[in-house]
């Protein structure tokens, strides 16, 4: 009986399902006008680019692109030098034409303009599309500009406006048309009171129609309106945005304004604004009647407050770095690293660029995630990640028994104000002292009053799950082996610095101090290469010492071979 072809190809990539949601808004190329070469030109400000470029003197320059953009990264590419090729000829023309007018002041002279004109002779520059980003769109991708030698990223869509590290940044939002009438009608709507304290807000591609809702409004009598600018600050009130003058930077300053967002905003926006706002109503701009909604968080709320309890008895935490890019990325590693060891647990650190749950699944042993990254790629919702991912701000309330614990439903996303208040001088406390207590503890090689070798301590049970509480066990000091040393002339010198082979009842150390998590994963999950196996069969006696044996390999086609003479197929 035959077989029917298949209908359609097969599935090679990773399935949906594992790829990480990230927080930037997709755009479905399909669904966006293709422009003219007048509408590429201000939808993505070819002119104030080539001008920055300019100014700036930079010669090698990437063009970061979301994925919902590249179909226009061509003809920008292609403006841009055009543009830079006209400023270039301009510049220069206007060099040549200097030292012509100046031949006429004597040999010197004209040989002084010569070499000077060839000095001010511009090189010529060189452009790089960035098609694949290494982490979330809404970040500058460093690391891929630095592949290329880049002097400056320009950075096209809506972005996080997060500080970078190292290079310098030319952002274009691209500019996205909206339709205004029905802009003001929805507002009116949503505020009929005209003295309603209500601030004006758009993300970053539909920002410039902010001054122009703004100057509507006020012409039809609204007069406690604000409209908001764009700055670089994920860690103010409004995140990347001014807030109203004479606004204090205090938590309650703006409890007596509502929010107008325009297009939909990352959920660690709104998560943001729920705690430092009276309400957010927020405008879509993908549908063809909109309507303005009332944005509600407190079931989004109640499950990250369910995700931090979940982790208050974990013992192993995977510290996962989305960035590079990121200003202050280290010093927040170095933070969260300090929160888990001061509360007596175990963390490893993991860079494995875009995030998925296929990743992250393979590492058993760790019970729940931190990630550092953006302010908005920080928030992971997604359901098929094997274990709970949570944030730096939220880390602080996990590690906190439950008598300690206060949830006042404020969330913020930005890890710049989570260093800020672990830099502000603090009086001893309570966890101080059990903090040094804890350390004596390690230091003779118990903790919590029981011996790391006692086997008759009582269980723990987690309330919440009914499993069973596998506590953590802090590496343990030991007395390192003093250095041979050998006479010579009367001295001792140390014998030697060449490596020595490890014995064979070693065990794996960190830092010097005895780490049982690094024995494990060099016993259990190694892989040495190809040969290993015959390093194997050498220790377990199975070679004679006159070199591995023979043996034929696998033949056939890959659908199904035949392994040496068993017949057998695959």
């Amino acid at each position: 009986m035959s077989v029917p072809p298949p209908s359609t190809a097969p599935v090679l990539s990773t399935p949906d399902t594992h790829i990480f949601e990230d927080p930037t808004p997709a755009v479905d190329p399909t669904t966006l006008p293709r422009l003219q070469d007048e509408q590429v030109a201000i939808t993505y400000e070819i002119e104030r680019t080539v001008r920055e470029i300019r100014e700036g003197r930079w010669k090698r320059i990437a063009l970061q692109f979301p994925d919902g953009l590249l179909v226009d990264a061509p003809r920008v590419y292609e403006q841009l030098r055009r543009g830079l090729a006209r400023q270039r000829t301009k510049k220069n023309e206007g060099g040549k034409g200097a030292g012509i007018e100046t031949e006429i002041g004597g040999v010197g002279q004209k040989l002084e303009d010569t070499r000077i004109e060839e000095d001010g002779e511009d090189e010529k520059e060189r452009l790089f599309i960035l098609a694949d980003t290494s982490y979330g769109a809404c970040c500058v991708d460093e690391v891929a500009a630095e592949h290329v030698d880049a002097d400056v990223v320009v950075h096209y869509g809506r972005s996080c406006l997060s500080p970078p590290s190292r290079l310098p940044i030319v952002y274009v939002f691209t500019k996205r048309p909206l339709d205004l009438e029905p802009l003001v009608a929805t507002f009116k709507k949503t505020y009929p009171d005209k003295a309603q304290k209500t601030i004006l807000m758009a993300d970053t591609p539909y920002s410039h129609h902010v001054p122009t809702l703004y100057a509507r409004l006020q012409e039809d009598g609204y007069t406690q309106i604000y409209a908001t600018e764009i700055m670089h600050d994920p860690s103010s009130l409004l995140p990347n945005r001014t807030v109203p003058l004479g606004t204090p930077d205090a938590k309650g300053a703006l409890q007596d304004w509502q929010l107008f967002h325009i297009s939909d905003p990352p959920q660690s926006l709104i998560l943001t604004l729920s705690s430092r706002v009276a309400s957010t109503y927020i405008y879509p701009t993908d549908t063809p009647s909109p309507t303005a909604t009332l944005a509600s968080t407190s079931l989004a709320l109640r499950r990250r407050y369910a995700l931090l309890t979940s982790l208050s008895t974990t013992s192993v935490f995977g510290i996962l770095i989305n960035t590079l890019s990121v200003k202050n990325y280290m010093h927040i590693l170095s933070h969260v690293q300090r929160q888990i060891t001061n509360a007596c647990k175990k963390y490893y650190t993991f860079v494995v660029g875009k995030v998925n749950a296929a990743k992250i699944a393979n590492f058993s042993e760790i019970g729940g995630w931190v990630v550092i990254g953006c302010w908005e790629s920080s928030l992971i919702e997604s359901k098929e990640f094997w274990r709970p991912i949570i944030t730096p701000f939220e880390l602080e309330f996990a590690l906190q028994g439950d008598e300690e614990r206060v949830w006042t439903g404020e969330w913020r996303g930005d890890f710049q104000s989570v260093l800020e208040e672990g830099e502000r001088p603090q009086a001893p406390t309570n966890g101080a002292k059990v903090e040094v207590r804890v350390q004596q503890e390690v230091d003779r090689g118990g903790i919590g009053g029981y011996d790391f070798e006692e086997e008759s301590a009582p269980p723990e049970f987690d309330l919440r799950t009914g499993r069973y509480i596998s506590h953590s066990r802090p590496m343990r000091t030991t007395t390192m082996p003093k250095p041979v040393l050998s006479v010579e002339n009367g001295q001792a010198t140390p014998s030697s610095s060449a490596l020595t082979k490890r014995a064979n009842g070693d065990l794996a150390q960190v830092g010097g101090v005895v780490s049982p998590g690094a024995e494990f994963l060099r016993e259990n999950r190694t892989w040495q290469g190809l040969g290993s196996d015959y390093t194997m069969q050498e220790k377990e006696g199975g070679v004679d010492g006159q070199g591995a044996r023979m043996q034929e390999g696998r033949s056939g086609i890959a659908r199904g071979y035949v392994v040496g003479g068993e017949e057998r197929v695959h």
